[in-house]
């Protein structure tokens, strides 16, 4: 199974989240990375830019497919990792670390309630 590390939130369509305070950093998982194979473009969403829960914010092709980053919640971009726009295959080497996408600073609080723990991430990933 994929590696999926305990002290990190989960949405159901494969985004990580690390919270500190009402700041939030995201990438995808590794369960997702495997899937899509070898990134090799990566778009991200404008720093500054306000984005609402659920919209698509960014673009991760692979030479599988191209799948859609989706806002985890409501708030305002405030940091992208212009890294992953020269090396998107950081996000196959190390999607945890080195392939964060963006840092969000969040508006509403009660939003990141949804998000899974790694135990229930895992069972998704397995059903």
């Amino acid at each position: 199974m994929s590696n999926i590390p305990g002290d990190l939130k989960y949405t159901s369509s494969h985004e990580w989240i690390r919270e500190e305070a009402n700041v939030i950093t995201v990438g995808i998982t590794d369960f997702a990375q495997a899937q899509l194979g070898d990134v090799v473009f990566i778009e991200l969403p404008d720093e500054g830019s306000e984005v609402t829960l659920g919209d698509s914010i960014a673009v991760v092709e692979s030479v599988k497919a191209a799948s859609d980053i989706y806002a985890p919640a409501t708030g305002t971009i405030i940091a992208i990792n212009e890294a992953l726009v020269d090396s998107p295959e950081l996000v196959n080497e190390d999607p945890y670390e080195d392939a964060w996408f963006f840092k969000m600073e969040l508006k509403a609080d009660e939003e990141t309630e949804v998000f899974m723990d790694a135990d229930s991430y895992q069972d998704q990933c397995t059903d």
